[in-house]
C-alpha cells in the first residue's frame, strides 16, 4: 500500500480516503497510515479517553480496530500526502459509501474537477465482498454524474475462508471479485506471497485510476495463519487448510530467503532490521503508559470553532430579512421565456411567483425552496439526494424542470444570483438504493460543516433498507468517534388510507436510538440550555411550511452539527391548511406567534386559537405531533369543542420540556391526552409518555394515570390496507380525542 500511495503521489495525488473492516487494520494504521503505536498500545490496553479542550470527552468511545485516524504522510518523491482511515463499525462493507461520499467531498471543496487529487481505496474481505449486497451499491454508483469519484482502488484481502466458510458455501461464482465485472473494472490477481508482484500489481492500480478514471480491483490471494482472530481455532472447520497453513513459511520468511539468496542484503542486515524494528515496538509500548490522546487523535478532519456537546452554543434566530426572501423568491420562480416547461409545471411556478408577491399561502415545495435558495445566497453549499428528488416522488418539489419540446433541463436553484457556481446547490435523483446512497451522502456531510447535506426516502419506509447506517453511523458516530455531522433524512411519514407499506416511516425507531434520558429533565435555560448538543439525534415531525424553513436552517445557523430525522408529509403538501405567510419566514421581530427575539424554529406550536379568557375552563389539552393535527383542527371546528387545546409537539426530540410546562400551567385544568394516528405500540407514544409524565411532575401534576391515549390499537402492521377501514379508524381517533367525556386509560 505504502508503493501505491507513493505512485499515486507521483501522478498528482494529494490525498486519500481509506475503508476497511478490522482485518489488518492496526498493520495499516500503524505502518501505513502512521498512527502512532504508543497511541495504538493505549487503546490495546483500555487507557484513557481523549481529552478536549473543556475537558474529559464523555464518548463511549470503541475498539481499537473500528477508530479512525488522519495524518499527513511524507512520500518517497518528497511531497505530502494525506492520509484519512474513516472510522467504521463492525458491519463488514458498510464504510464503503461512506468512504466515496467522502472523496466526493473532498473532490468539490478543493475544486478537483478532474477527480485526480482526492482518492478512495478500499480494502475488503473476500466473503464479504462478494456476499454483502452494499458492495454493489457502491460499486454502482462509481459512474453515476453526481456519485462518481473517478475510480476507487479496491484491494481485497483474500483469506480463502470467511471465518468457518468455505468459498464454494459462500459465494456463486468462481472468484470472489467477480461482482466487479459488472462495471467492467479490471481485476489483478496476485499471489500475496510474492511481495514484489502485489507491489507492481498496487502500483499498476494506482497508475490505472489516474489515467482512466474507473474502479480497479487487487485480488490478493493469501490466507489466514491464526484464524478468525488470534484466539480462534481455525482447524475445528478447516483441518486440511490449516495444516498446510501451519508447515508454510510467512510471506517474511520467503521474501527474505530470496533476498539472501540474490545476494542483495546480509544475515546482519535483516538482524539489525529486525532489532530496530522491535526497539521501537519497546519505546513506543512505553511512552504508551504515560500517553494522553487528544480529540484530534480520533478525528479524520477537524472543524475549527465547532463545539463539543460540552460547550454552550448559543440559539439564534434563523429569519431572512424580506428583502432577501423577495429577490430570491422572484429568482427562484422564473423560468426562461424560450423555455417550454410542462403545463402543470408551469402553473406551480406561476402560483409560487404570486405566493411571493403576495407574500401569503406559501406551500411546502415552495417553503423548502426558500429554505435552500437562502442559505446558497449566505454561501453555504446545498446538496440533495436520493430517488426522485428532483421532481419530488409526490409531484410537489420540481426543482429541475424540463423543456417539453427540447429535453433540456433548467435548475432554477443554480441561478439565484449573478454568476453563481451552479454546484453550490446539487439536486440530483439517485440510484435504486437506500443503503450505499444514504451512506455516500453521510460521508459527504462529515467532510464540510458549512453544507447542508440532504438524503430523502422515496417513501418512509424505505428507509428500512439504510438501517446499518442510522443504527452505527448516524446514531452513535459521535458517541463512538468523536465525529459530528449535520445530515438531514426526510422520511415521508402520514397516515392517507395508502396501505402498510407506505404509510409509517417508523418514528418509534429512530425516537427508540434517543440518548436523553425521560426521567431527567435538563437544563432549559435558553442562556444554558446544551439539550440539542447532548443528545446524539434530532427527530422533528413538522406541520408547516415555515417551520420547515426554519428547521433547514437551523441545521446551519449554530456552532455545532446533530443528525436531523425530519418526518415529512405527503397529502399536506397541496393542503389549503398547511399554508404559510412570508412574515413567518423573515426576521422581522414581533410577528403574532413568534418569540420577541425573532423568528426561529418552533419546537412547539400552541393552540392557535385564542383562549386567554378561557385558559382555566379548557376541559381537555390534547398534545399530537404531524398530521394529525388538522384532522383534529377540523373537527373541532365541526363539533364546536372549544373547551379543546391541540398543542402540536413539533420536535419529539430532544423533547421540549420547557414549551410542554409552559402549556400545562397555561391549562391547569385540563385532561391530558396525547394523540396519535399510528398504533401505540409505534409512532411519539412510548417515547412521549414518561417524558411527558416528567413535564406534569415538574409542575405538580398527576402521572402515569393521568396521561390518556388516542390512536390506533397496537398492531403488527403499520397500517390497514383498506381505504374504508382507514377512514373509520381516522374518524374514531378525532372523535375520541374530543368527546365530552373523560377517556379511560388504555384507549
Amino acid at each position: 500500500m505504502k508503493e501505491m500511495f507513493d505512485r499515486a503521489s507521483d501522478l498528482g495525488v494529494e490525498s486519500i480516503v481509506i475503508g476497511m473492516a478490522h482485518r489488518g487494520r492496526l498493520n495499516v494504521l500503524g505502518n501505513v497510515v502512521r498512527k502512532p503505536l504508543r497511541q495504538i498500545f493505549c487503546e490495546f490496553s483500555g487507557g484513557h479517553q481523549p481529552e478536549d479542550e473543556v475537558g474529559l470527552y464523555t464518548g463511549t468511545g470503541d475498539v481499537k480496530y473500528h477508530l479512525g485516524t488522519s495524518y499527513d504522510r511524507p512520500t518517497r518523491g518528497g511531497g505530502r500526502l494525506h492520509l484519512s482511515l474513516v472510522a467504521n463499525p463492525s458491519h463488514l462493507e458498510a464504510v464503503n459509501p461512506v468512504v466515496v461520499g467522502k472523496t466526493r467531498a473532498k473532490q468539490y471543496y478543493s475544486n478537483d474537477v478532474d477527480r485526480t487529487k482526492n482518492m478512495g481505496i478500499l480494502i475488503h474481505g473476500d466473503g464479504s465482498f462478494a456476499g454483502q449486497g452494499v458492495v454493489y451499491e457502491t460499486l454502482h454508483l462509481s459512474a453515476l454524474p453526481n456519485y462518481t469519484t473517478g475510480g476507487t482502488i479496491h484491494i481485497v484481502f483474500n483469506n480463502q475462508v470467511a471465518f468457518t466458510t468455505d468459498p464454494r458455501s459462500g459465494r456463486s461464482s468462481q472468484y470472489c471479485t467477480d461482482v466487479a465485472k459488472a462495471l467492467d473494472a479490471p481485476i489483478f490477481h496476485v499471489n500475496g506471497d510474492d511481495v514484489e508482484a502485489v507491489v507492481h500489481a498496487c502500483e499498476l492500480a494506482a497508475e490505472w485510476r489516474q489515467t482512466f478514471h474507473s474502479d480497479v480491483v487487487v485480488d490478493l490471494v493469501c490466507y489466514r495463519r491464526f484464524g478468525h482472530n488470534e484466539i480462534d481455532e481455525p482447524s475445528f472447520t478447516q483441518p486440511k487448510m490449516y495444516k498446510v497453513i501451519r508447515s508454510h513459511p510467512s510471506a517474511l520468511e520467503i521474501y527474505q530467503k530470496k533476498l539472501l539468496e540474490s545476494g542483495e542484503v546480509t544475515k546482519d542486515d535483516i538482524d539489525r532490521i529486525h532489532k530496530k524494528v522491535t526497539s521501537i515496538l519497546n519505546e513506543e509500548f512505553s511512552a504508551s503508559k504515560e500517553y494522553i490522546p487528544k480529540r484530534r487523535d480520533w478525528l479524520s478532519a477537524y472543524w475549527l470553532g465547532f463545539k463539543s456537546p460540552e460547550q454552550i452554543s448559543r440559539i439564534r434566530n434563523t429569519g431572512v430579512k424580506p428583502e432577501i426572501l423577495k429577490n430570491v423568491g422572484k429568482a427562484i420562480t422564473t423560468i426562461p421565456e424560450n423555455f417550454t416547461p410542462h403545463k402543470a409545471v408551469k402553473r406551480i411556478y406561476e402560483q409560487r411567483a404570486q405566493m411571493i408577491e403576495t407574500g401569503e399561502d406559501i406551500d411546502w415545495g415552495f417553503a423548502e425552496a426558500l429554505a435552500y435558495a437562502t442559505l446558497v445566497v449566505e454561501g453555504n453549499h446545498v446538496r440533495l439526494s436520493g430517488q426522485d428528488v428532483e421532481r419530488g416522488t409526490f409531484s410537489h418539489r420540481h426543482a429541475v424542470v424540463h423543456d417539453q419540446t427540447t429535453g433540456e433541463k433548467y435548475c432554477p436553484l443554480d441561478h439565484i444570483v449573478m454568476n453563481q457556481d451552479e454546484e453550490m446547490f446539487t439536486v440530483s435523483n439517485s440510484s435504486l438504493s437506500e443503503f450505499g446512497v444514504l451512506g455516500f451522502e453521510l460521508g459527504y456531510s462529515m467532510e464540510n460543516p458549512n453544507s447542508l447535506v440532504i438524503w430523502e426516502a422515496q417513501f418512509g419506509d424505505f428507509a428500512n433498507g439504510a438501517h446499518v447506517i442510522f443504527d452505527n453511523f448516524l446514531s452513535s458516530g459521535e458517541a463512538k468517534w468523536l465525529r459530528q455531522t449535520g445530515l438531514v433524512v426526510l422520511l415521508p411519514h402520514g397516515y392517507d388510507g395508502q396501505g402498510p407499506e407506505h404509510s409509517s416511516a417508523r418514528l418509534e425507531r429512530f425516537l427508540q436510538m434517543a440518548d436523553d434520558n425521560p426521567y431527567v429533565i435538563p437544563e432549559m435555560d435558553p442562556t444554558l440550555r446544551k439539550q440539542i448538543q447532548e443528545c446524539n439525534l434530532q427527530i422533528v415531525n413538522v406541520t408547516t411550511p415555515a417551520n420547515f424553513f426554519h428547521v433547514l436552517r437551523r441545521q446551519i445557523h449554530r456552532e455545532f452539527r446533530k443528525p436531523l430525522i425530519v418526518m415529512s408529509p405527503k397529502n399536506l403538501l397541496r393542503s389549503k391548511a398547511c399554508r404559510s405567510n412570508l412574515s413567518e419566514f423573515d426576521d422581522v421581530q414581533g410577528h403574532p406567534g413568534f418569540d420577541k427575539q425573532g423568528t426561529r424554529f418552533k419546537r412547539l406550536i400552541k393552540d392557535q386559537n385564542d383562549h386567554s379568557d378561557l385558559e382555566e375552563g379548557i376541559r381537555r389539552l390534547v398534545l399530537c405531533s404531524g398530521k394529525v393535527y388538522y384532522e383534529l383542527d377540523e373537527h373541532r371546528t365541526k363539533v364546536e369543542a372549544k373547551d379543546v387545546a391541540i398543542c402540536r409537539v413539533e420536535q419529539l426530540c430532544p423533547f421540549p420540556y420547557d414549551l410542554v410546562q409552559r402549556e400545562l400551567k397555561r391549562y391547569p385544568n385540563a385532561e391530558v391526552v396525547w394523540c396519535q394516528e399510528e398504533p401505540m405500540n409505534m409512532g411519539g407514544y412510548t417515547y412521549v409518555l414518561p417524558r411527558l409524565i416528567s413535564s406534569m411532575k415538574a409542575v405538580g401534576r398527576g402521572g402515569f394515570d393521568d396521561v390518556k391515549y388516542v390512536g390506533r390499537a397496537p398492531s403488527a402492521a403499520t397500517a390497514t390496507g383498506f381505504l374504508k377501514v382507514h377512514q373509520k379508524e381516522q374518524a374514531e381517533i378525532a372523535e375520541k380525542a374530543l368527546q365530552r367525556e373523560s377517556i379511560n386509560f388504555p384507549y
